[in-house]
């Protein structure tokens, strides 16, 4: 555990700051022989991931390295940290030191977004994508007014975003009632209720709905890897992108997210092609500030696409 330990120590040595952020990401497979270890902060909590059952030595280690450098993580607040482990499907999670806050936030660029990090797997809110709410806040600002499609919303971060960002309306588009009721109140933390929209739908039932709501700017695509029922990347991202040029307006953009290992670049690429040959790939987004990878090809996939402004077929651009 000497990375993760020499991790604690490095952020306690910067100026402390209020954003959430990962701390330490084994699975990145940076530090060999601790893969199974992620460190996230969400202030005024710390949340510990384990990828396999953690000793009570192991944790007790931690336990002890956030305790000593909490003044400088967390100033003035005390010791609260969450210890998570997911054994394969299984997934137990439990409050080690302090109290959680209620209500609890993880906070980014000004935005704040409901977390509830003993929940489950998902708390609300993913750290990964960072780089692509970046990407979005930027692109949005030189598009005022622009309408996008926020397909797999979860809780609607992207949404958030991109209204704060200029966007004149969202159509979150998730099968879960539950998640979008937290994108509700994630609007209105943030301010923009206007011109967001929620739809309990299952999107291979609901093609027809979704094409005569647009065309759209901006469609935003980041499924799960693997949700029996709900998609299956190897089979459904063929299905979403051969009808992805029917909802972009010409010179619209769009963001596919592949977020599974076990698929590389080449695959999203490859159906790109086969399914969407007009829309030009124009590049890939760098990796989030704290998820480096030793195999890009494992790591969070984030592709942006544009449709064409002209009528012509397009060949997909190499980045």
């Amino acid at each position: 555990m000497h990375a993760l330990l020499q991790a604690i120590a490095r952020a306690a040595s910067q100026p402390p700051s209020g954003d959430a952020r990962r701390l330490f990401h084994g699975r990145g497979g940076v530090h060999s022989g601790e893969e199974a270890w992620t460190l996230d902060l969400f202030p005024p909590v710390a949340l510990l991931t384990s990828h396999r059952p953690a000793t009570d030595t192991e944790l007790a280690t931690v336990g002890e390295a956030l305790a000593a450098h909490w003044p400088a993580l967390v100033p003035g607040r005390p010791l609260c940290w969450v210890h998570q482990c997911r054994d394969g499907l299984q997934v137990q999670t439990g409050l080690m030191a302090g109290a959680l806050p209620d209500p609890h936030h993880a906070v980014e660029a000004d935005a704040r977004f409901e977390l509830q990090l003993l929940r489950g797997r998902n708390h609300g809110f993913f750290l990964d994508m960072a780089e692509g709410r970046r990407w979005l806040r930027e692109h949005l600002v030189t598009r005022p007014g622009a309408r996008v499609l926020n397909l797999f919303a979860y809780t609607c971060a992207f949404s958030v975003v991109a209204l704060q960002a200029g966007a004149a309306e969202v159509i979150n588009l998730d099968m879960s009632p539950g998640a979008l009721a937290t994108g509700r109140r994630n609007h209105a933390l943030n301010g923009v209720e206007a011109g967001a929209r929620f739809w309990a739908h299952d999107l291979f039932a609901s093609w027809a709905k979704v094409r005569r709501a647009g065309p759209f700017d901006l469609v935003i695509v980041d499924p799960p890897s693997y949700q029996k029922g709900s998609f299956v990347a190897t089979k459904d991202w063929a299905r979403v992108l051969r009808r992805l040029p029917d909802l972009l307006a010409p010179d619209g953009h769009a963001l596919l997210c592949l977020n599974a290992p076990e698929l590389p670049e080449a695959f999203l690429r490859e159906v790109l092609v086969a399914e969407a040959p007009a829309l030009r790939l124009l590049q890939r987004l760098p990796q989030s500030r704290g998820f480096e990878d030793v195999d890009l090809d494992r790591a969070l996939k984030a592709l942006v696409v544009q449709c064409p402004a002209g009528d012509g077929q397009a060949s997909p651009a190499e980045v």
